[in-house]
């Protein structure tokens, strides 16, 4: 009867507001959807009370025609009645046919005038003869004829689906009516007139207000509706392209509905999963029978699965179906296959704990099998082991055969370890040339001895890469715990002391933690806090060693020599607080101090006398050395010739670019570079012709092993004679006798520093010796 899926006094569509957890419907297509719905359920309204709207409309017509015999004439009344009954048998008839066939998706709303225009056709057609023949029936027949019209307004209640249309049909009548009163106003009973039309203004506001609600719970209906054929093509659109499936169970944890896509995975028909226990479908899971039975909700349940193609691994979110009641009723949820992303994580994973160039666990692996074996230690009262290997030698590796050999040095060290420690422990990668052996069962401390012998012997064997011969070794700290730590940063810490004081006993063994190093240990933090102190207070001093020319024997400088005064140790070897100055970062501080207390020193001085200082080449890996020693000649006002820097040459070990780099900017400066101890270490003849160095300086053994042992003698004069061809000065150290001296100053040695021209004295004396010289060269 009427096509209109919005109030026909509304301008334009009223969205409705999402309720809470429920999609806003303000897209077009829900929109749309939500119309459809609407139309529908006005169609389904209307045609619940079709045949009652239609059956009233013929038995009230029947009544008024019955009223009216005598008084018009029978034709009329005759065909009058003909007229009601066909057109709201089709209008019945055409309401009934679109309700049977109607659905959200063939539903095609008409305009919002179209159930308006067709109630007031019904109104007329109706009311046509009944207000013609008013004004002349007697009073009977226009009693009955006002209350076959008040009967047609309650009838209006039919129309409810449509506010509009059942207005209009009210507003039909009434008008009809009134204007057959107007016309026989003069004959007819003014309270009558008034009767009806307060029954009419009755009429319509109770079927207002109540057609109004009836169109509101109709809206509200439509938009659950087109949420649901939304939520139900979602799902669809999940079910058939999406990587999930669904699933429902019942109370019993019987399946009620499951996707074929599950189905297929499991390898089995829908017929034959239905109906029973999903638990047991998926291969008796325990944890999910413990979450269905505790009915609660729950989210990414993984499990692993065995079906046809293999092992797979599973995802199960599900709630609890709960009905009006509050009775349990089973669960539904979303599945879905998550075996390539277990993959996927599995890989990440190995990454995260492997060493990419040996394929061992690293560092932060290492600290997890250490954690296990710590914990199954304090469980079973079986200690484990803990062992930290550093290769001896290694970087020369680097520096000789270039990085690549190094790395191939390095997965061949991983091979054999991993081959001599077999199903013992676990090897892992630290970093660099550092190497861990994870130990769960160490209650055998003969074992644990005789595992790293035999990793020391194996690591010392030659490694041929692309025809060359390499040789390295190891050194090896061991702990043991829970013994010698409870956790694991305790136990590392423990297992490099040892490491430290296997290389300190001259590497190529294995120490086993003791109390003494945790001695020691602590000991060297004390000097470390102290050395802080000393650095704030000016306990550090410097002393000057005499540096004395060959050919005349004149004073041409002085090298300068850190001491500590400890206020309670007394003085302290820099053998023993520079290594640590150097682990700890105070070398740079340390460092800084010397070349400003030198500079003054020399500022002091005459002109030819030039001040020698010792720089660690852990102060060399600092760009900021250039710029710390042209600022301390700047503020000293010292020429930049009178200054030496003495380096060994343990700064050609390891990444020496940026080494190289600042000593170039340090020679740019205008200030001496001395090699000291040259051929005593690893020496790179190749940066002697780069123009850094302009001194070589022998080490003190080569000059007392001179006077017996022609090879030290045919040292010093290849040294000579390298100086010679590179321009270079050399220096003797340790020169105590005086056929020291002369055996030097005939081998070509230009400079002499020794006990036997003066041991390392103050700023004072050698002000007093420098004094002393120029005045008796002046008399």
């Amino acid at each position: 009867m009427y096509h209109a899926p919005v109030d026909p006094e509304s301008d334009a569509p009223e969205t409705l507001p999402a309720e809470a957890g429920e999609p806003a419907f303000t897209d077009t297509g829900s929109e749309r959807l939500r119309d459809a719905h609407l139309h529908n359920g006005q169609i389904e309204a209307r045609a619940l009370f079709a045949p009652y709207f239609a059956v009233s409309a013929a038995a009230t017509a029947g009544m008024c025609g019955w009223a009216m015999l005598g008084a018009i004439p029978i034709h009329f009344i005759i065909g009058w009645l003909a007229v009601v009954l066909f057109v709201n048998w089709v209008a019945c008839r055409h309401v009934m046919s679109t309700a049977a066939i109607g659905s959200s998706r063939t539903a095609r709303p008409r305009h919002a005038l179209f159930p308006i225009g067709e109630a007031m056709l019904l109104a007329l057609v109706w009311a046509s003869l009944p207000t013609y023949g008013f004004a002349t029936l007697p009073p009977d027949a226009q009693f009955v004829i006002g209350g076959a019209m008040a009967g047609m307004i309650v009838a209006s209640l039919s129309l409810a689906s449509v506010p509009a249309a059942a207005i209009a049909w009210i507003a039909t009548l009434t008008a009809a009516f009134c204007i057959a009163y107007f016309h026989g106003s003069e004959r007819l009973d003014l309270r009558l007139g008034l009767t009806f039309v307060m029954l009419a203004a009755i009429g319509i506001f109770g079927v207002t207000r109540l057609t109004r609600w009836i169109f509101a719970q109709l809206k509200v209906i439509a938009k659950t509706r087109a949420a649901a054929e939304s939520i139900r093509l979602l799902l669809k659109e999940y079910e058939h392209r999406g990587v999930g499936w669904l699933w429902q169970v019942d109370s019993e944890n019987r399946v009620i509905y499951i996707s074929s896509r599950m189905t297929g995975l499991i390898g089995r028909s829908p017929a034959q999963v239905v109906g029973h226990s999903l638990p047991a479908t998926l291969g008796g899971n325990s944890v999910l029978g413990q979450a269905l039975l505790a009915r609660q909700p729950f989210a990414n349940l993984e499990m692993e699965m065995r079906t046809r193609r293999g092992t797979r691994w599973i995802s199960l979110s599900g709630d609890p179906v709960i009905d009006v009641t509050g009775q349990f009723q089973g669960f539904r949820g979303v599945g879905s296959d998550i075996t390539e992303v277990r993959k996927t994580q599995e890989r990440l994973t190995n990454l995260a704990n492997m060493d990419v160039l040996s394929g061992l666990p690293n560092r932060g692996r290492v600290r997890e099998l250490l954690g296990q074996a710590l914990d199954g230690a304090e469980a079973t009262n079986v200690p484990c082991a803990i062992m930290f290997l550093d290769l001896d030698g290694f970087k020369p590796v680097n520096d000789t055969f270039g990085h690549p050999k190094g790395d191939a040095v390095l997965k061949s060290v991983s091979q054999r370890l991993v081959r001599e420690v077999g199903t013992i422990g676990e090897v892992g990668r630290m970093g660099g040339d550092e190497f861990a052996v994870v130990i769960r069962d160490a209650q055998s401390r003969k074992r644990v001895e005789e595992l790293a012998r035999n990793i020391i012997a194996a690591i010392a064997e030659p490694y041929f890469i692309d025809k060359a011969e390499i040789r390295i070794g190891v050194s090896i700290g061991c702990a043991f715990g829970p013994i010698d730590g409870k956790s694991v940063d305790d136990l590392i810490q423990k297992a490099d002391l040892a490491l430290y004081q296997a290389k300190d006993q001259g590497r190529g063994i294995c120490c086993f933690f003791n109390a003494e190093m945790a001695n020691e240990q602590e000991d060297r933090l004390r000097v470390e806090q102290d050395m802080r102190v000393a650095l704030a207070t000016g306990q550090f001093r410097l002393l000057f060693q005499p540096l004395i020319s060959a050919a005349d024997q004149s004073l041409m400088g002085f090298e300068a020599l850190i001491r500590w005064q400890h206020p309670t140790r007394g003085i302290v070897s820099p053998m023993e607080f520079i290594p640590l100055a150097e682990e700890t970062g105070l070398i740079m501080e340390l460092g800084d101090w010397v070349i400003d207390e030198a500079c003054r020193a020399a500022a002091v001085w005459p002109a030819g006398i030039t001040v020698a200082v010792n720089v660690s080449a852990k102060q060399l890996v600092f760009p900021a050395l250039p710029n710390t020693v042209s600022e301390a000649l700047a503020r000293h006002r010292l020429q930049a010739n009178r200054l030496e820097l003495e380096v060994t040459e343990s700064i050609f070990l390891g990444e020496n670019a940026h080494t190289l780099d600042v000593l170039q900017r340090l020679r740019t400066l205008g200030v001496g570079i001395a090699l000291d101890d040259f051929g005593t270490g690893y020496s790179s003849l190749g940066y002697l012709n780069k123009a850094v160095f302009h001194k070589l300086k022998i080490d003190g053994s080569f000059v007392r092993e001179a006077a017996d042992n022609k090879e030290a003698v045919a040292i010093i004069q290849s040294i000579v004679q390298l100086a010679k061809s590179f321009r270079m000065t050399v220096t003797a150290e340790g020169v105590e006798t005086a056929d020291d001296f002369t055996r030097m100053r005939d081998l070509g040695v230009h400079q002499i520093q020794g006990y036997l021209f003066g041991r390392p004295m103050s700023f004072d004396r050698a002000t007093e010796l420098v004094h002393g010289i120029q005045q008796r060269m002046t008399a």
